[in-house]
């Protein structure tokens, strides 16, 4: 009786054991780096910033945005690959970069599979394609047709070849038997921008930065990917309604660590982001842009990462898309 009873007191005790061990190797003397591997403005930028105040209180240390862009995310990302798995630096970013850059690139400069550690899926917003308001549409019918019958014509924003909007949009436009010319920006908010001003009329960009610009005019919604109409805009109907393939494609954010990343470290990292995303009005201000907060754990996010790389692909190399 006295043995199980000690072993009971040491399976309580060990959470607190463990507990300074977890925030030296956090190392909360020192900032929380989150790299975000895109310019300022777009989707995994505005969910590092509106989670960041919430994430200094519940870590008890400072935490920095840092925006590392370039080499359609992989900057950044190689950068934290190659940083101290001690915890002081995270990668927030649309994971879709981790799926398609092993079909895109012949040579990368780290691993996506092995040289990060998924910590945390964030959340989930739908695409939205819209266009310009000048542009002589008003739904996703008259859209494919203008697109068909006007090859080339419509400028098509995008941030990156084989970004997963880059490849939506363009599974889209051949089922409707169309052409567009494609324009690269340096950003989603920068192909934002360059739409609403009408240098390109057509994007297929996240919720979460796209429908400010829907919501006061400056872009008109054609349709959004997902299960679901979005509440802000609910007469724009869904890619599914209109029998458009990519139907559940959609911009997520997730949080990896450097791979080899003590496990006590990314529990820690998990369930603060968990936290902070749980706030009430950080969720309402996440969900008043489209996003629905998902903090699924390192082997869930571990087991999407592996079926989208697979799934997309599939598509990149159908395709004959490469960048070298």
């Amino acid at each position: 009786m006295t043995e199980v009873m000690t072993r009971r007191r040491a399976l309580v005790a060990a959470p607190f054991l463990l507990a300074p061990a977890m925030a030296h190797a956090q190392g909360s003397d020192r900032p929380l780096r989150i790299v975000v591997p895109f310019p300022p403005g777009g989707t995994s930028d505005l969910v590092a910033r509106i989670i960041q105040p919430e994430l200094q209180r519940l870590l008890g240390q400072v935490v920095v945005v840092d925006n590392r862009g370039g080499a359609a995310g992989n900057l950044g990302a190689d950068h934290v690959a190659k940083s101290a798995p001690d915890g002081t630096t995270v990668l927030l970013t649309d994971p879709g970069i981790l799926t398609t850059s092993p079909s895109l690139f012949a040579r990368l400069p780290y691993n996506p599979a092995t040289d990060l550690d998924p910590v945390s899926m964030l959340i989930y917003a739908p695409y939205i394609m819209a266009v310009h308001p000048g542009m002589p549409v008003r739904n996703g019918a008259e859209l494919a047709a203008y697109v068909k019958a006007n090859p080339g014509r419509v400028n098509f924003a995008h941030s990156g070849v084989g970004a997963l909007n880059h490849l939506t949009a363009l599974v889209v436009v051949q089922h409707w038997g169309g052409e567009v010319t494609e324009v690269f920006y340096r950003g989603g908010m920068l192909g934002i921008q360059a739409a609403a001003t009408g240098e390109s009329q057509l994007i297929v960009n996240g919720a979460t930065a796209t429908l400010p610009f829907v919501t006061d005019g400056r872009l008109r919604a054609i349709a959004v990917t997902g299960p679901r109409r979005l509440a802000e805009i609910p007469d724009v109907p869904t890619f599914a309604e209109l029998g458009w393939p990519a139907a559940e494609a959609g911009i997520w954010q997730a949080l990896m660590a450097p791979a080899r990343t003590p496990a006590p470290v990314v529990a820690r990292l998990h369930q603060a982001f968990a936290e902070a995303l749980a706030v009430p009005a950080v969720k309402d201000r996440l969900g008043g842009l489209g996003a629905a907060v998902r903090t699924e754990g390192p082997d869930s996010l571990r087991r999407w990462l592996a079926g989208e790389t697979e799934l997309w692909g599939g598509i990149i190399r159908a395709r004959g898309i490469r960048l070298d």
